[in-house]
């Protein structure tokens, strides 16, 4: 079984972990991606993510960063300074960017697995 050794380096993680790897212990404990890792999965998928909004409310989001589902970049658009506790994303269902906080996650779903030359 292949679970043993990511079991191990969870562990190994935690003990070696200094204050930036907090975000990635929470991963571990909850069971879902560190944050590189849920941005490398909307990079490359439609995942839908459940978090709690700052009013408390849970919402259920299917989102994405796939390029070719983002809509062109205006020319000389300003990126906003990323908040590192905030993950700003494309939001298939309301066709925007939305944003939600890395810390309020409770949980991750691949749901379309995008292959480069899909047409969406």
């Amino acid at each position: 079984g292949g679970t043993m050794s990511t079991l191990s380096e969870a562990a190994d993680a935690v003990a070696k972990m200094d204050q930036s790897d907090v975000s990635d212990t929470v991963a571990v404990l909850k069971g879902i991606p560190t944050k590189e890792e849920l941005l490398e999965l909307l990079r490359r998928n439609i995942v839908e993510v459940t978090f709690t909004k700052l009013d408390g409310d849970e919402r259920v989001m299917p989102c994405t960063l796939y390029e070719g589902m983002l809509p062109p970049r205006k020319e000389g658009a300003k990126q906003k300074k990323e908040n590192d506790k905030v993950i700003s994303v494309w939001a298939v269902e309301s066709k925007g960017f939305r944003s939600f906080r890395y810390d309020r996650v409770k949980a991750v779903e691949v749901t379309t697995i995008i292959k480069p030359g899909d047409i969406l």
